[in-house]
């Protein structure tokens, strides 16, 4: 063999070599970016189940009776009880809102919903009840409210909703 055959051998063999570490190279290159994308999926996932996850305890938090249970004061009157729910309600839902990002328009609109027929639920109780009224009274009228109306146990049919979103994500 000649000399010329030789380099031109060797050129081949490099050419070859050269071609074969790009194509390794494209590879693992793709194969690194499936790989960033499926821990970026399951990160995802993960940060929507824990929306999901904390609003459904805020809907367990804003439900009428748990909320009743949870901020009774005796001796207020029921416009300051009033006051107190709406305010815990608004702390809650606050607390939550960027829970917002990772759940569906659909969720968030429930949660949104909820609240603010909780909070008119109990502005509408309020009003009706005489000027002396207390908070034990506004609490009674809530409660029996929310045992003897649907839209009382609405919190109910929310946490469903969520529920049923969270599992889909599974």
């Amino acid at each position: 063999m000649s000399s010329t055959e030789t380099v031109l051998s060797i050129a081949i063999a490099l050419l070859i070599a050269l071609f074969l570490g790009f194509i390794f190279w494209v590879q693992r290159k793709e194969s690194k970016k499936e790989e960033e994308a499926k821990i970026l999926k399951g990160t995802n996932v993960t940060l929507q189940l824990q929306a999901y996850e904390r609003l459904t305890l805020l809907v367990d938090r804003i439900a009428l009776p748990n909320l009743i249970a949870r901020v009774n004061e005796p001796g207020l009157s029921a416009k300051e009880m009033q006051l107190l729910l709406n305010q815990s309600i608004k702390q809650e839902f606050d607390y939550n809102i960027t829970q917002q990002i990772y759940v569906s328009s659909n969720a968030w609109v429930a949660v949104k919903n909820l609240k603010e027929q909780n909070m008119l639920i109990i502005n509408q109780m309020a009003n009706v009840l005489p000027a002396n009224a207390t908070g034990l009274d506004l609490n009674k009228m809530l409660l029996e409210f929310s045992m003897n109306d649907e839209r009382g146990n609405m919190h109910e049919v929310v946490s469903e909703a969520l529920s049923y979103e969270a599992k889909q994500l599974l």
